[in-house]
């Protein structure tokens, strides 16, 4: 059922309005409208669009995004479809880089 408008899935899911729009141009999710043609979102819509979010942080594209989402896996056996799963859960859960500060003085023992 939907229930959130889009400027409250912007501070939920911290993507911008723009960003949700874009998701939605390249069909990657599809809100309903109101009466007023407003995006109405559902519960499922925010979790796709958190699950997008994580997957363009660990660096896929729109077209791999697209394919994890919504590729038919009618056609693949047991074993494939929980080894795909256990991909995806696996690139989204690994810790990103965090860039290490460095300061000057840590710098200076490599000048001479």
């Amino acid at each position: 059922m939907p229930v959130f408008s889009i400027s409250v899935v912007t501070k939920l899911s911290e993507l911008t309005a723009r960003q949700i729009r874009y998701y939605e141009t390249h069909e990657l999710i599809k809100p309903q409208r109101s009466e007023g043609n407003k995006r109405l979102f559902s519960l499922n819509d925010l979790e796709r669009l958190l699950e997008i979010k994580k997957l363009i942080e660990k660096g896929f594209n729109i077209k791999g995004i697209k394919q994890i989402l919504n590729e038919e896996q009618s056609h693949l056996s047991d074993d494939e479809q929980e080894t795909r799963k256990q991909m995806i859960v696996e690139a989204t859960q690994k810790p990103q880089r965090e860039a290490i500060p460095i300061n000057r003085g840590d710098l200076s023992r490599f000048i001479k």
